[in-house]
C-alpha cells in the first residue's frame, strides 16, 4: 500500500522532469517528508485548461487533495479511506472506474515509507503471546534517484452546501494505485532487513516509467481493456529500500531527518 510518502522537489524541478506547460505560483506547496493521507499534494494531468477556448489538453501541475472523494459521494468523509486503489480492480470499482476511464494523473515522489514487523514477532502478534512490536519504517525508492512516479487518479467534488461562487465549492482529490510487491531482490538492498520489496509490504505504489507517462495521462484513452495494460508493474531491480528513524512513525515530524539512511533498524525494532 502507500500511506505516508516524501516529495520534496519544487514546482520547478517537477515541471523540468515531466514537461509541464502550466501550473500555478499560488499553488506552490512546501516539501513535505512526511506526506499523510488529507494533505494536499502535487499531480501531474493532461487537461484542457478552463474557461479557454483551445481544448487541447495541457499538461498541468495541480495542488490536489490526497484522498479520492467519488464525484457522486453525498460528503466527502469517505476520502481518508481511498488513499490507494488496486490496480487490479481499479476498472470495475464504483469508486475508481470512471476516474480510471478519464481522470488518470501522475503523483511524484521522492519515494514512499513502509513499516516491516519481523517475521517471528508478527507470529507472535498473530498468536497473541506478545504485545504489538513497535515497527521498523523503512524508505523506498527509485536506486537512481529519478523521481517516483506513483500512478493515480483524480476526481471533482462539488460541496452542495456552498454557493457557486465560493473558492471551497469544488474539492479536486486523488488516490494512488497500488499494485503486487516485487518478490525479486532490490537493486540496493540494506545489509540487516528487506531483501525485496514483498519483505517490506506485500502491495506497492505503481510506479510508472518514463515511456509510460504520456500515454498515461493521455485523456484521449478511455478503454478500460486498453488502459489496463498500462498498469503492468515495472521493470524489476529499479528499486532501493533503507531503514529510517521512527520518527516518522509520527506525521507531525516533519524534515529531510527522516530520510536519513540509518545502518540498521532502531533498537526495540526487529525485522
Amino acid at each position: 500500500m502507500c500511506g505516508r510518502y516524501a516529495a520534496s522537489r519544487g514546482p520547478e524541478d517537477l515541471a523540468g522532469v515531466f514537461e509541464v506547460e502550466k501550473w500555478e505560483p499560488e499553488e506552490t506547496l512546501a516539501p513535505d517528508y512526511n506526506v499523510a493521507p488529507t494533505k494536499e499534494v502535487y499531480a501531474v494531468l493532461d487537461r484542457p485548461l478552463k474557461d479557454a477556448d483551445d481544448k487541447r489538453p495541457v499538461r498541468q501541475l495541480r495542488k490536489l487533495k490526497w484522498g479520492l472523494v467519488p464525484s457522486w459521494s453525498k460528503t466527502p468523509e469517505g476520502g481518508a479511506r481511498m488513499i490507494n486503489a488496486r490496480a487490479e480492480t481499479v476498472h470495475e470499482k464504483p469508486s475508481y472506474r470512471r476516474a480510471f476511464a478519464a481522470r488518470r494523473c501522475i503523483i511524484p515522489a521522492d519515494g514512499y515509507y513502509e513499516w516491516v514487523t519481523g517475521t517471528q514477532e508478527r507470529d507472535l502478534e498473530v498468536e497473541g503471546k506478545k504485545k504489538r512490536p513497535r515497527k521498523q519504517p523503512y524508505f523506498v525508492l527509485p536506486a537512481d534517484g529519478s523521481v517516483f512516479a506513483m500512478a493515480g487518479l483524480y476526481e471533482f467534488w462539488r460541496d452542495r452546501t456552498l454557493p457557486d461562487d465560493h473558492p471551497q465549492a469544488w474539492w479536486v482529490t486523488c488516490s494512488v494505485i497500488t499494485t503486487e510487491a516485487e518478490k525479486t531482490p532490490l537493486a540496493v538492498a540494506p545489509a540487516d532487513g528487506p531483501h525485496a520489496l514483498a519483505d517490506i509490504h506485500p502491495r506497492m505504489p505503481l510506479m510508472l516509467t518514463p515511456d509510460r507517462w504520456d500515454s498515461w495521462l493521455d485523456p484521449s484513452r478511455t478503454d478500460p481493456d486498453d488502459l489496463r495494460e498500462l498498469l503492468a508493474p515495472p521493470p524489476e531491480g529499479l528499486m532501493r529500500a533503507y531503514p529510517v528513524t521512527t520518527a516518522v512513525s509520527n506525521v507531525r515530524n516533519n524534515g529531510p531527518e527522516l530520510l536519513k539512511e540509518l545502518e540498521g533498524p532502531e533498537e526495540g525494532t526487529l525485522f
